[in-house]
């Protein structure tokens, strides 16, 4: 009986004491300024909540309450909106924001990504003139979390690494390593979510590469020839050196050549079957470069409709310019129309641009019909801002070209009738239009 007696006075200490080790040696008063910020934050007086706060943090440990943290940083974003023109305290509320999203990571580990993902939209925020300082807090965060980071965390780090290679604080090898890296946790995340804004950074990310001057063919020759050396079967690696040497304009090095055929040995994929089409166009193995760029669209995923639009426009353009198949052009163009929305004045203008430069045969009318076909496409270019000053200026120039009144009068054919045109494999049908 005694002993159970022990064994209950145990217990009933015990209460208090994991109280205590949740709030704190002084736990009275870590609840009491728990209480009292909390008060003002929901009265959202930030001001005031502040020195509050401040006790709260210095007496409670952080497993006290995780809005603790949360609110901290709320009150740091608000001091330093107040303190813009004291730099030094701004670095010092800044270092403080930063380090209230560790602890929430360390000690709320479910919401370790949430926690890093601020924090890198922190550093995004308030690191901006400390490029070192910002590279190496996204690198570390990205590195961590990866594609769960926001699209503008990417971006900014690649314009930081970028900053410092012009400042030779960083070589073109690390940049190089950097962009490869952050483009493959890019890459992961677009293949698990589609998502635009994830693709849009992508671009930029990419964009910022090149223009940075790291991505010459010199420079890019003398990263991979050692690692293409040492591995001429990695498929990730050729994949990678395929991608980067076609987006620098890099395709006539032998290194080019080498690795895109080695990777389609291995495994060919829409990216390898590209850059086979981009040889074997700098080449002007016309034929070659259509097949190639027709298969690297049938590789494609299908839910990656954005490049399948790309690539499928890109076709069309090169069937016109460099095959003069004038009906594959067009249905190409229409099919890319289709794919993307955004693609539709260029198709109408690129179509426009197809049939105007037919030659057709026949009498006066039918050899000059061509042209209503494609002053109807430009005209509905000319809806889209960005090509509608093309448009407009090729249509009235297709104009002057119309049959003349007296040569359709001769042949039974009014204005305004409904015409048939067949020229170049291509039919449509059209509005009849003279000039006198």
């Amino acid at each position: 009986m005694k002993k159970i007696a022990i064994i209950l006075l145990t217990l009933v200490f015990a209460i208090p004491t994991f109280a205590q080790g949740r709030y704190g040696k002084d736990s009275a008063e870590c609840v009491k300024y728990l209480s009292y910020y909390s008060e003002l934050v929901k009265q959202k007086n930030l001001a005031d909540a502040a020195p509050f706060w401040r006790q709260a943090f210095s007496l409670c440990p952080p497993t006290a309450n995780q809005n603790m943290l949360i609110n901290g940083q709320s009150i740091m974003r608000y001091e330093i909106s107040k303190n813009k023109k004291d730099p030094a305290r701004v670095k010092e509320l800044v270092d403080t924001l930063l380090m209230l999203s560790d602890i929430r990571a360390q000690y709320y580990p479910k919401y370790a990504v949430k926690s890093m993902d601020n924090k890198a939209i922190d550093v995004v925020n308030y690191l901006g003139n400390d490029y070192e300082a910002q590279y190496k807090q996204l690198t570390d965060i990205l590195n961590n979390i990866k594609g769960e980071a926001s699209p503008a965390a990417f971006v900014t780090q690649m314009k930081a690494a970028v900053e410092m290679y012009r400042n030779q604080k960083l070589g073109p090898e690390e940049v190089m390593n950097n962009y490869t890296t952050m483009a493959e946790y890019l890459d992961q995340k677009i293949d698990s979510s589609n998502d635009p804004e994830y693709r849009s950074a992508k671009q930029d990310v990419e964009s910022l590469f090149i223009d940075s001057g790291v991505a010459s063919c010199d420079n890019l020759v003398a990263l991979y020839t050692p690692r293409f050396q040492a591995s001429p079967n990695d498929e990730a690696l050729l994949t990678n050196m395929v991608k980067m040497l076609s987006k620098s304009e890099c395709m006539n090095t032998d290194l080019f050549l080498q690795s895109i055929v080695a990777l389609n040995e291995i495994n060919p994929t829409a990216s390898s079957v590209y850059g086979l089409y981009k040889l074997y166009s700098s080449k002007d193995e016309n034929t070659k470069a259509a097949e190639s760029l027709e298969r690297a669209i049938s590789l494609l995923n299908p839910e990656d409709v954005q490049t399948k639009a790309d690539y499928t426009f890109e076709l069309a353009t090169y069937y016109f310019k460099k095959c003069g198949k004038a009906a594959s052009a067009v249905a190409k163009a229409k099919e890319a129309a289709e794919m993307n929305e955004t693609y539709r004045g260029k198709a109408n203008l690129l179509i426009g641009t197809i049939w105007g430069s037919q030659k057709c045969g026949g009498d006066e009318v039918s050899s000059r019909a061509h042209f209503w076909v494609a002053v109807d496409y430009l005209q509905r270019a000319a809806s889209d801002p960005s090509v509608a000053e093309e448009a407009n200026s090729l249509a009235a120039q297709y104009r002057r070209y119309f049959p003349k009144t007296e040569d359709a009068f001769f042949l039974d054919i009014t204005d305004g009738s409904s015409y048939t045109v067949s020229c170049g494999g291509m039919t449509e049908r059209t509005t009849v239009r003279t000039n006198k």
